[in-house]
C-alpha cells in the first residue's frame, strides 16, 4: 500500500474543533472602544506614537481568555471565532449594517443591541479621521468613476488594515520580544542627529519599544490568568497544564523560546498581536517547518504524540482569528476568510530539498482538524521526495480542498525576475491566497485589487463606454467597426492602459493614507529592515516594496477573443454584426435564464443624500427581488463608500431577449450555441490558448510599468478570491456565448464546464499563460471525482498529474475531489453537512456559509478524471 491513511484526533482536538464548527460569531466592542480612548489621549502626537499608545492600551486592556482544553492561549475575542474592531480604517459600513449584519447572506456576526450602542458612541470621534477617507480624498473623480463602473476596486487595504505579510516569526523564537528591542535600542544608539530623518527614526524607535514592551505585558497576563485558573482548578491534569501555560507565558515570548511547546505558545502569540495591532487579512506564517524544526529536533523530552497535539491545537486557534467586512465584500471573501497561509517543504536557501518531520506532522494536523485554516500549502520541485507529493495527494483526497501546491519551478524564476535574489527567491513563502513573496522581507501588498479584464473588455467592445451609456473609458472603435484583429486588440489596449493607470491612482492613494494615518510600529519591527532603516513597513521599511493587484475574466476574454478571430475572419461563418446584435440582445434569452435578472444600479457624483434616497428608493422597489437588492448594494461598494454618489436604477441595458420576437430569439440562441461549441482555453490547443495568453500578457505588461509610493514595483496576478461569481455580474453579455452577467472563469481556471479533454490537457492551456510575468500569483482550481483517485493507483495518477502541470512551468493547483451528488445534497440539506469543508478559490471554507451562487459556480467546475 503507497497510501498511509491518517490517525483520529485526540478528545482535545476535537472539542476544540467542535468549539469552532457550532461557534456563532459575535462582533464585539473592546478593541473599537480602547484605540478611541487613546487616540483620544494622543492628539497632536507624530501618527507612528500614536499607534504606539493605541497598541499599548489594547495589549494591557483586552480581555484574557483562557478555554477550555486549550494547550496554547491568547485570545483575540472573548467569544468563540469572533471579532473585533477596527475603526481607525473604516466604521459607516458597520453602522449601517447594525440591524442586518446577522441575517445578511455571507458571513453573519450577531451584533448584541449593547455593543451596537457601544460602537454608535465611538463612532462619533473617527468621522473625517480615518484612512479610506483619506484615500477617497486623493483620488481623482475619473478614478472613482472608475470603481463605480465596477471595472476595479480596491477595497481590501480601502478599509482595512495592512496584511499580506509574513513577519519573522524565528527570530521571535531565538531571541524574544527582549532581543527585539535591544536591535531597537542599538539602532537608536547609532542614529546621526545630523540625519534629516532623525526625528522620524527615533519616534519610530521609541513606538517600536513601547509596543514590545506592552506585548510582553499582554503574555505575562495569560501567565497570571492561567495561574488564577489554576489554583481553583480541582481537576489535576487539567491543573498541570494550566501551570505548565503559565510557566510557557512567563518565559515567552518575552524571550527566546527553549522547547518546541514554548515555540509554538511564542509563535501563536506574535500571530495574534499582529492581527490585533490591524486586523489586516492574510497575515501568513509562511514556512512554519523551517523555523520550528530545530526546537523539535533539540526537545528530547517531548513525546511524538504530545508534539502532534500541539500542532493540531495550533491549526484549531487558526480559525479563531475572524474578521467582518461590508455585506458585498463577504460575498466576495465567502466562507469568514481570512488567508492564514501555512506551508511546508520547497528548497532551502542553497537549493536542497527542505522537507523535514514537521512537515508531515503538518499534513496530519490538517487531517485531524479540518476546518477552513490554515490555508495550508506545500511546495514541489523537481528534487521533491515522491513521498512528500503523495502524501500530499492523500491529504487532497480528503476533499477538504488542502494542501494548495505550488511549484519552486516557476515560482523562484519569477521572483529573480522581480528582483529578488536567489537565495530570498529560495525561501519564498505563500501569503494569503496564492501570492509568493520572501518572508519577513517584503512588503507585498499582495490582493491590492480586483481588475475585471472582462469588464474592460465589456467596455471595449462599446467603444469605451459602459453599459449605462456612459463613456466611461477613452473613445475607440466599437465592435461593429471592428475590420481586423488589430482593431480588436488597439481597442482593448487602450482601454486597458487607461483603466489600470486608474487603479494605480486608486492603489497609490491608499498606500499613502496607511503611511500617513495608521503606520503600523509592532509588525514593522519583524519585517527587514525596518529597524535598520529607521521605518516603518508604510514608509518603505521593508526590503521588498511591491503593490500586486489580481485580474480575472482573462480567460473569458481570451475565448471570446478566439470566437471573433474563428468566426468573423476566418470561417466567415458569422459576422461582426451578427455576433454584436445576438450579444445586444442576451443571445434572445429571457431574464433569470442564465443571467442575473434584477435592475442594474448606476452612480454618478452628486450628493450622499440623494444617494441615500436613491438607495432606499432600490430597496423599496426591489423588496420582493433580493437579487436587485444585492445588486444594488454592489454597485454602492463599488463606487467605494464616502465619495458622495448617488444612483439610478437602469433597466434599459441589460437585454435579455423581452423586445425580440420569436424568429429573432431563435436567431440569437443560434449563434449562442455556434460560439459557445468553438474550441475554447482548457483544451491543450495552441491557437485558442495562445489569445487568452496574450489577453492576459496585455494586463500584466501594463501593470509592471508602475511605481508605488514606497520606492517598490507593481506586479500583476491572476486570482478572483471568489469574485468572479460577483463581478460577473456587471459584465454583459461576451462573445464566447457567455450570458450577460453570469459567473465569469475563476482564476487562471478554464470556464467552468468547457474543459472536457481531461486533466493533464487542461493544465497544459493555463500553463502556457505565462505565468512567470504573473508573479503577484495565479489560482487554478480543479475538481476530482472521487473514484478518479481511489486506491494506490489513483493517487499515483494524482501525483502524476501534478508533476506533469509542474513540469510546463505551472505555478499553483488546487483541488476539490468531491462529487457533484454530494455537493447538491448538502446544499439541499445543510443541516447534513455542518463540518463540510471545500476549496473555494485561495482558502477553504465551510460549505454551509458560502452563498448559493458561490456554491453553484463550485458545482458547475468540470469533475476530472482519468
Amino acid at each position: 500500500m503507497i497510501a498511509k491513511g491518517f490517525t483520529e484526533p485526540t478528545a482535545r482536538i476535537k472539542a476544540l474543533k467542535a468549539e469552532v464548527v457550532n461557534a456563532v460569531p459575535e462582533v464585539e466592542p473592546y478593541r473599537a472602544v480602547l484605540i478611541t480612548e487613546s487616540y483620544k489621549e494622543t492628539e497632536g502626537m507624530p501618527a507612528v506614537m500614536r499607534r504606539a499608545k493605541a497598541n499599548e492600551k489594547i495589549f494591557n486592556n483586552l480581555p484574557v481568555v483562557i478555554r477550555d482544553n486549550e494547550l496554547i492561549v491568547g485570545a483575540l475575542s472573548v467569544k468563540p471565532r469572533s471579532t473585533n474592531l477596527c475603526p481607525e480604517f473604516s466604521f459607516d459600513w458597520v453602522e449601517k449594517e447594525f440591524k442586518t449584519m446577522a441575517t445578511r447572506m455571507c458571513d453573519p456576526f450577531v451584533i448584541t443591541e449593547e455593543t451596537a450602542d457601544i460602537l454608535h458612541e465611538v463612532f462619533k470621534y473617527w468621522k473625517g479621521k480615518t484612512t479610506s477617507e483619506l484615500a477617497t480624498s486623493y483620488m481623482s473623480q475619473d478614478c472613482l468613476d472608475c470603481q463605480a463602473g465596477g471595472v476595479f476596486t480596491v477595497g481590501n487595504y480601502y478599509f482595512g488594515g495592512i496584511g499580506h505579510v509574513c513577519v519573522d516569526y524565528g527570530k521571535v523564537l531565538k531571541i524574544g520580544f527582549k532581543g527585539v528591542i535591544a536591535e531597537v535600542v542599538e539602532a537608536m544608539n547609532k542614529l546621526d542627529v545630523n540625519d534629516p530623518e532623525y526625528l522620524q527614526k527615533r519616534a519610530f524607535y521609541e513606538a517600536v519599544i513601547i509596543s514590545y514592551n506592552a506585548a510582553i505585558n499582554f503574555a505575562k497576563r495569560y501567565s497570571k490568568k492561567a495561574a488564577e485558573m489554576a489554583a481553583t482548578c480541582t481537576d489535576p491534569v487539567r491543573k498541570a497544564e494550566l501551570l505548565q501555560i503559565s510557566k510557557n507565558c512567563d518565559r515567552v515570548p518575552e524571550s527566546g523560546a527553549t522547547n518546541f511547546y514554548e515555540a509554538c505558545q511564542s509563535f501563536w502569540f506574535v500571530q495574534a498581536l499582529v492581527q490585533i495591532e490591524a486586523n489586516g487579512h492574510s497575515i501568513s506564517p509562511g514556512r512554519f517547518d523551517q523555523y520550528m524544526w530545530p526546537y523539535l529536533e533539540a526537545d528530547k523530552n517531548i513525546s511524538k504524540e504530545f508534539a502532534q497535539e500541539l500542532l493540531d491545537c495550533l491549526f484549531v486557534l487558526l480559525n479563531h482569528v475572524n474578521k467582518t467586512r461590508d455585506d458585498v465584500s463577504d460575498q466576495a471573501f465567502a466562507g469568514y476568510a481570512v488567508f492564514q497561509n501555512f506551508g511546508v517543504g520547497g528548497q532551502t536557501e542553497d537549493g536542497l530539498d527542505a522537507t523535514n518531520p514537521v512537515s508531515y506532522m503538518c499534513m496530519d494536523a490538517a487531517a485531524h482538524v479540518r476546518l477552513p485554516a490554515p490555508s495550508f500549502s506545500v511546495r514541489i520541485h523537481n528534487q521533491t521526495p515522491d513521498e512528500f507529493l503523495l502524501r500530499a495527494c492523500e491529504l487532497a483526497r480528503l476533499g477538504t480542498g488542502v494542501p494548495a501546491m505550488y511549484n519552486d519551478e516557476a515560482i523562484i524564476p519569477a521572483l529573480c525576475n522581480r528582483g529578488l535574489t536567489l537565495a530570498d527567491a529560495r525561501n519564498y513563502c505563500i501569503i494569503g491566497c496564492v501570492e509568493p513573496q520572501c518572508p519577513h522581507k517584503t512588503d507585498g501588498w499582495h490582493d491590492a485589487a480586483f481588475f475585471n479584464v472582462a469588464k474592460v473588455f465589456d467596455i471595449a467592445i462599446h467603444g469605451g463606454k459602459n453599459r449605462d451609456g456612459k463613456q466611461l473609458g477613452p473613445v475607440t472603435k466599437p465592435m461593429p467597426e471592428w475590420k481586423s484583429m488589430d482593431d480588436l486588440y488597439e481597442s482593448y489596449e487602450t482601454q486597458i492602459e487607461y483603466f489600470v493607470s486608474k487603479l494605480v491612482e486608486a492603489d497609490n492613494a491608499v498606500d499613502i493614507a496607511h503611511k500617513e494615518r495608521a503606520p503600523l510600529p509592532f509588525m514593522s519591527a519583524l519585517v527587514d529592515d525596518c529597524i535598520g532603516r529607521g521605518k516603518t513597513v508604510m514608509e518603505g521599511g521593508a526590503i521588498y516594496n511591491f503593490t500586486g493587484p489580481q485580474a480575472f475574466g482573462n480567460v473569458d476574454t481570451g475565448d471570446a477573443i478566439y470566437c471573433i478571430k474563428k468566426h468573423v475572419f476566418e470561417d466567415k461563418d458569422l459576422t461582426m454584426q451578427q455576433i454584436y446584435d445576438a450579444m445586444e440582445n442576451n443571445f434572445g434569452a429571457e431574464l433569470g435564464a442564465g443571467c442575473y435578472d434584477g435592475p442594474f444600479v448606476r452612480l454618478s457624483t452628486d450628493s450622499a443624500d440623494s444617494a441615500a434616497a436613491a438607495m432606499e428608493s432600490v430597496s423599496v422597489s426591489a423588496e420582493d427581488n433580493m437579487e436587485s437588492i444585492i445588486n444594488a448594494v454592489v454597485q454602492k461598494i463599488l463606487a467605494e463608500k464616502g465619495s458622495n454618489l448617488s444612483m439610478s436604477v437602469d433597466t434599459k441595458s441589460a437585454a435579455c431577449g423581452s423586445c425580440c420576437s420569436d424568429s429573432q430569439r431563435a436567431e440569437y440562441d443560434r449563434i449562442r450555441h455556434i460560439l459557445d461549441a468553438t474550441p475554447c482555453f482548457g483544451n491543450d490547443i495552441d491557437e485558442v490558448d495562445m489569445c487568452a495568453r496574450k489577453a492576459t500578457q496585455v494586463y500584466s505588461h501594463e501593470v509592471e510599468k508602475y511605481k508605488n509610493p514606497r520606492g517598490g514595483q507593481y506586479q500583476a496576478g491572476c486570482y478572483p478570491v471568489s469574485a468572479n461569481v460577483l463581478f460577473g455580474k456587471d459584465v454583459q453579455a461576451l462573445p464566447d456565448g457567455r450570458y450577460s452577467n453570469a459567473p465569469l472563469a475563476d482564476g487562471v481556471s478554464p470556464r467552468q464546464g468547457h474543459d472536457v479533454k481531461g486533466p493533464t490537457a487542461a493544465g497544459n492551456s493555463v500553463a502556457k499563460l505565462d505565468q512567470l510575468n504573473i508573479s503577484n500569483g495565479t489560482l487554478y482550481n480543479q475538481k476530482f471525482l472521487p473514484s478518479a483517485v481511489a486506491g494506490d493507483q489513483g493517487l499515483l495518477n494524482f501525483a502524476a498529474v501534478v508533476r506533469n502541470y509542474f513540469d510546463k512551468k505551472g505555478m499553483h493547483v488546487q483541488f476539490n475531489v468531491i462529487d457533484k451528488e454530494t455537493l447538491l445534497d448538502a446544499q439541499a440539506h445543510p443541516e447534513n453537512y455542518k463540518d463540510l469543508v471545500v476549496r473555494v478559490a485561495g482558502y477553504s471554507a465551510h460549505w454551509t456559509v458560502l452563498a448559493k451562487e458561490v456554491q453553484d459556480d463550485i458545482i458547475a467546475r468540470t469533475e476530472q478524471s482519468f
